[in-house]
C-alpha cells in the first residue's frame, strides 16, 4: 500500500461556515492516506467555549483504511494560546502530541456503503485540547506585573485574629 498525499479540496468538505473538515470514507480507495492541514486562529475563534484563544498548530494525520477497519494516526505540532489562571494575560503553551486511533469492527463492516465520516480537524483539536494543563500560569516573574503587584497588595500572609 502506497500513502497518497491527499488534498482538502479533493477529499475534505467543509461543514457548516467553520474550518471543520470532513473525510468521507466512502469516496477513498482502500490504502493509506495522508493529510496534512493547519488549527490556525480562524479555527480556534470559531469555536465556542474553549480555553484556547489563539494558536498555530501543524497536524498531519495518516488513515490507512482497510476493508473492515482503519487507523488513523494523528500529530499535532505547535503553539495555543491560553489565559494565564494567575494574571489573566495570554500565555504560550507548546503542543507536540501523537496519538492513534483504532476502528471499531462494528463501526464498519464489508459494504463501503456502510462507513462514515472522519472530523479530522475536531480529532486534532482533541489531541491538542488534553495536552493542556489544568492550571496555566507563566513561569515566575513572566505574569503581567501590574497583577502580580496588586495580588500581593491582597495576599493574607498572616491570619487575621478576628476571624
Amino acid at each position: 500500500m502506497s500513502k497518497k498525499s491527499s488534498t482538502f479540496a479533493a477529499d475534505f468538505a467543509p461543514m457548516s461556515e467553520q474550518n471543520h473538515y470532513i473525510v468521507d470514507l466512502k469516496r477513498l480507495p482502500l490504502g493509506a492516506h495522508l493529510f496534512d492541514f493547519q488549527l490556525d486562529n480562524d479555527f480556534f475563534s470559531s469555536l465556542e467555549k474553549t480555553e484556547i484563544i489563539s494558536g498555530d498548530v501543524a497536524c498531519k494525520a495518516v488513515l490507512n483504511l482497510r476493508e473492515e477497519d482503519y487507523t488513523l494516526k494523528i500529530s499535532v505540532h505547535g503553539t495555543v494560546f491560553v489565559v494565564c489562571d494567575r494574571c489573566l494575560d495570554p500565555m504560550p503553551l507548546e503542543i507536540d502530541d501523537e496519538q492513534e486511533i483504532f476502528s471499531e469492527d462494528e463501526e464498519m463492516s464489508n459494504d463501503k456503503s456502510q462507513m462514515s465520516t472522519i472530523d479530522l480537524s475536531w480529532l486534532a483539536y482533541e489531541i491538542v485540547s488534553i495536552n493542556i494543563p489544568i492550571v496555566h500560569s507563566h513561569q515566575a516573574g513572566e505574569c503581567n506585573k501590574q497583577m502580580e503587584l496588586l495580588l500581593h497588595d491582597h495576599l493574607c500572609d498572616e491570619p487575621d485574629p478576628e476571624n
